[in-house]
Parts: structure tokens; C-alpha cells; sequence
């Protein structure tokens, strides 16, 4: 039986490993279901290389992130990835001007994904060796992402806020999906049921705006 699998996306510095990690544990705490979580393959490759890829390495990175989300939502009911091979399309535009993964990666999400969680650009900048470029691609790759979501229709939800807020929030895009499977804690449903999570608010980084997020960036 294949997993629902929820991808977390988004610029360098946002909180997406730590948000992976906290969300997959607090859906295996509430719903009872068999729940992991899948690194970014990107982080054990530069460790063990001591560099980031080249250009003709990105698909096979891409390739190798997809093949252990596989892995995992093949026997948990539920995943969250941290990244999957769109985030390796934006980076391979952002570090070599190459779009040649878009199509590619864009149908390679869309296939393992239900909902993308994009971490909004509300944290800190920390610097954490070859992981990262600086807070100048920020907002070049938050650009990247947002673009590709709305181009390909895939579905998406921003996550804003600071320690808990930001997992509520993860929470709150993900509660409409977990309406639909039969859980072993049924408990869930009462406190699912005090979340309005399809009418929350999401906060955008200038307003309050509900619909701004999208909105704006369709219009673009």
C-alpha cells in the first residue's frame, strides 16, 4: 500500500530538516499510523564528497532522492521528505542557469507528493558549510519554487511562524488529508475537528492576507 507523502520545500536556511523531522514525529504521535521521515540525500553527498555536485551530477542527486521517498512510502502509511527532485531543479538553475530538470522534476514530485509544505522565509540565516550559499538565494530560490509550484498545479500550502507555531501550522496544511484515512487514534478527529485548517489564514512575510500568497505570485 502506498503512503500519503507530504514534501517540505523551500530557500536555504528555512527550517525544512527540523520541520521534517518534528512533523513526521507529531503525525506518528497523534494518528497511530506507521509515519517517517526522508533526508535530503543532498546533505549525506557533500558530507561524504567533501563538495557540492557538479551540473551533470544533479539528476542522478535528484534521481536518488526520489528513490528513497519511494522506498519509505512503500511501508509507512505516512512520509515527509525533506526536499524531493524539484528542489534539486531549482538549485540546478540557481548554481548553473540549467533548466533542464524543471519538466522532469516537476512530474517526479507531482507522482510521490499529495501536498508540498514551502517554508516561508521568516528564520534566521545560520550558515552551515557546503549546504548553503548565503541569504542572497533566499529569495532567488523561494522565486524558483513558487513558480514551478503554481506552473505544474501542484498543491501547496505555506508554512510561516517561529518553534511550535511553525509545526501547528504544518499541522493545520495537513489536517485535510488526514481526514480521509481511517487512524488508529481516532482522538485525532476531536482535535482535528477545532482546526479549521482549509479557512486558517496563512501568513505571508509583508501581511496578513489569506490570500496573498497565491494570489499575488499567480498574477506575477
Amino acid at each position: 500500500m502506498r503512503g500519503l507523502c507530504i514534501a517540505v520545500v523551500g530557500a536555504e536556511s528555512t527550517g525544512k530538516t527540523a520541520l521534517a523531522q518534528s512533523l513526521a514525529q507529531r503525525l506518528a504521535q497523534d494518528t497511530g499510523l506507521a509515519c517517517t521521515w526522508v533526508p535530503e540525500q543532498l546533505r549525506a553527498w557533500c558530507s561524504a564528497a567533501g563538495r557540492t555536485p557538479r551540473q551533470d551530477e544533479q539528476r542522478a542527486m535528484a534521481q536518488a532522492q526520489q528513490q528513497h521517498i519511494a522506498k519509505a512510502c512503500a511501508t509507512h502509511a505516512l512520509v515527509v521528505c525533506d526536499t524531493t527532485a524539484l528542489q534539486t531543479a531549482v538549485y540546478s538553475e540557481t548554481v548553473f542557469g540549467d533548466r533542464s530538470l524543471h519538466a522532469w522534476a516537476a512530474a517526479q514530485h507531482a507522482a510521490c507528493s499529495q501536498l508540498t509544505l514551502l517554508t516561508a522565509l521568516d528564520l534566521p540565516w545560520v550558515p552551515d558549510g557546503l549546504q548553503r550559499d548565503g541569504p542572497q538565494v533566499q529569495v532567488p530560490v523561494d522565486n524558483l519554487l513558487r513558480g514551478l509550484l503554481l506552473q505544474h498545479q501542484l498543491p501547496w500550502a505555506l508554512v510561516a511562524g517561529q518553534g511550535t507555531a511553525r509545526l501547528d501550522a504544518a499541522v493545520d496544511a495537513v489536517a485535510p488529508l488526514l481526514r480521509r484515512l481511517p487512524l488508529p487514534r481516532q482522538g485525532l478527529f476531536t482535535r482535528l475537528a477545532q482546526r479549521d485548517a482549509q479557512q486558517r489564514p496563512w501568513r505571508c512575510e509583508n501581511c496578513d492576507d489569506p490570500d496573498c500568497e497565491h494570489a499575488l505570485r499567480a498574477k506575477a
